[in-house]
């Protein structure tokens, strides 16, 4: 039986987050697994501000978000290029769902690359507007047991009415070789094993995954990385020949461009 994601990758020190606030992924009913990851909730109750940052996934998300008794706010987040960084204060939270990598296409219905690095209210996309409308409960999509913002979720996308699309699943399942395979480390490579022309694999990813497949290539072998650090101080030119780099200097200039700190920094800001 299938279970949510459990490993850290992409959250900058995993292990705070998870003391300073609740945070757990769900699994979306069976009919919607074709396109969602999981739903990930997140609540706090804090007395000093805290400072995530994640390095984000090739997937769009959309966020329900309440922030103490205010009203709750939607959006569409595209796939974020940079770091994310974001300062939770006092009590919140947020339930959010996480697609697949090329799964946001059926629900978009256009070109998934228009959203990329961008953060959209939901309200903008007419039929989303009119799904969360019919789908939130007495709390909305964030309030009441976790079971019940599952379900939440779940009526949401249901009323969204995706539409089938066989592009889409053959770029969900692109996407997933290069997460899953370690040994794909080149376009070339994947466009071979598939049986595609490069050129088709590149317009196939910009329109249902929103960013192009060597993209998706390096920051799944980024956050590998990452989480390799967070497991304990790697041997970094064993792990880079391991994850293709060209070299320990090259992995050591693409995690600081990223992240924003060396991979020395960043091991020290774990303790």
């Amino acid at each position: 039986m299938r279970q949510p994601r459990g490993d850290n990758r992409g959250i900058l020190d995993p292990e705070r987050l998870r003391r300073e606030v609740r945070f757990r992924r769900l699994l979306p009913a069976p009919a919607l697994r074709t396109w969602v990851e999981h739903y990930w909730l997140v609540d706090w109750a804090l007395s000093e501000p805290f400072a995530q940052r994640v390095v984000p996934h090739p997937a769009v998300n959309v966020v329900f978000r309440q922030a103490e008794d205010g009203p709750e706010t939607a959006e569409i987040a595209g796939v974020g290029q940079r770091l994310f960084s974001i300062t939770l204060t006092g009590t919140g939270r947020v339930s959010g769902i996480q697609f697949r990598p090329g799964g946001f296409r059926p629900f978009w219905r256009r070109p998934v690359a228009e959203l990329t690095g961008e953060r959209r209210p939901l309200a903008e996309s007419p039929d989303a507007a009119r799904a969360a409308a019919g789908s939130a409960g007495r709390g909305g999509h964030c309030a009441g047991t976790d079971t019940e913002r599952r379900l939440a979720l779940d009526a949401f996308l249901t009323a969204w009415a995706p539409e089938p699309d066989p592009a889409a699943a053959e770029a969900m399942a692109l996407a997933e070789a290069i997460r899953a395979d370690r040994s794909v480390l080149r376009v070339g490579d994947l466009a071979r094993r598939h049986g595609i022309s490069v050129r088709r694999l590149q317009r196939l990813f910009l329109d249902h995954v929103g960013v192009g497949p060597k993209w998706v290539i390096r920051r799944y072998r980024l956050q590998e990385a990452i989480e390799r650090a967070t497991e304990g101080p790697p041997d970094w030119a064993a792990l880079a020949a391991d994850l293709g780099y060209s070299d320990q200097a090259h992995l050591v200039r693409e995690f600081t461009a990223v992240t924003g700190v060396s991979p020395t920094a960043y091991l020290r800001s774990l303790h």
